[in-house]
């Protein structure tokens, strides 16, 4: 286009132009090419984020609760350890553990230690199944909580209502059960010259038809500072372990595992003073003393001895 051509106005209007595209300064570009680098680290940055979060996420193993993930952050010792170690961090109640087979009978593997605890679940056998019980499942577990045996009983009369709701127990359950004798058998050698916690653990041994040395039972509902939270009363396990352990039990079927697990927390909470009144009622026996000994030694007859003669 010749500019001759163009009228007076227009080179003026070109000139202006001209003259406004000179003047930008440096300092404008580069504030212009930083507000266009700011939107392209955005626009990155959310696209990385988008990309980020349509990764599959990771998800815990099933079988493993909560509770199970508290007690792997708590070092595991040794029965014995934690039985005359009192400093030892306790576990906390696991409903449901890892280690836990039903119907298993005697964990080989599990060490036993000097205390343990059991807990048994029922039936209604008889015209009156709400009146009348039979044996159905033994658990015992030790000071650590681990489980040590746990069997289905064969009861010896025809089951006449399974309580399936409240005891877990059902047909198919029984079909598996050992033998009332042989789980016997089982349990008293476990129970031989051990300590045995239970709640209202009467109950349990008279559905096993068998009997413990009373110095060697700590009964968690006969325990005076936890039947104060009954008023006065023998308090359900349920409300002790909800009280004093912050686990809620029982909620629907019963675990008998479970159960065991919860008295023996109960014991480990307040173990001194456990073992303060049991002191009370069996005191331990004192080495008799020399002046003891002496006085309850058989009498001797006394060696006559000959006076001499004075010459």
């Amino acid at each position: 286009m010749d500019l001759n051509t163009l009228s007076a106005n227009w080179r003026k209007l070109q000139a202006k132009l001209k003259a406004s595209t000179s003047g930008i300064s440096p300092r404008q570009t580069s504030s212009h090419h930083g507000v266009k680098r700011k939107q392209d680290h955005r626009q990155r940055t959310s696209r990385e984020s988008l990309a980020e979060a349509s990764k599959p996420r990771k998800r815990l193993r099933a079988g493993k609760s909560m509770a199970q993930n508290r007690n792997n952050s708590i070092e595991k010792v040794s029965v014995k350890e934690a039985e005359n170690n009192e400093n030892v961090q306790r576990p906390r109640l696991a409903p449901l553990a890892a280690s836990d087979k039903v119907n298993a009978g005697l964990s080989a593997e599990v060490e036993i230690g000097r205390y343990v605890a059991l807990d048994c679940e029922m039936v209604g056998v008889g015209p009156n199944p709400d009146r009348e019980s039979a044996l159905a499942r033994v658990s015992i577990v030790n000071y650590n909580g681990d489980q040590v045996y746990d069997s289905y009983v064969l009861p010896l009369e025809p089951v006449t209502d399974y309580r399936t709701h409240v005891s877990g127990i059902s047909a198919k359950h029984i079909e598996v059960a050992r033998p009332l004798k042989e789980v016997q058998a089982d349990v008293v050698k476990i129970l031989q010259d051990r300590v045995l916690i239970g709640h209202s653990i009467r109950h349990d041994l008279a559905a096993l038809m068998l009997s413990h040395p009373q110095r060697d039972v700590r009964d968690t509902s006969r325990h005076p500072p936890y039947r104060k939270i009954a008023g006065g009363s023998y308090p359900k396990l349920k409300i002790l372990a909800s009280e004093l352990l912050g686990t809620e039990i029982q909620d629907g079927e019963h675990s008998s595992v479970e159960d065991a697990r919860a008295c023996m927390m109960l014991f480990r909470k307040d173990k001194a003073a456990f073992e303060r009144e049991h002191s009370k009622r069996w005191p331990t026996p004192q080495a008799p003393t020399q002046t003891q000994q002496e006085a309850e030694a058989p009498t001797k007859p006394r060696k006559h001895k000959k006076k001499k003669k004075k010459h």
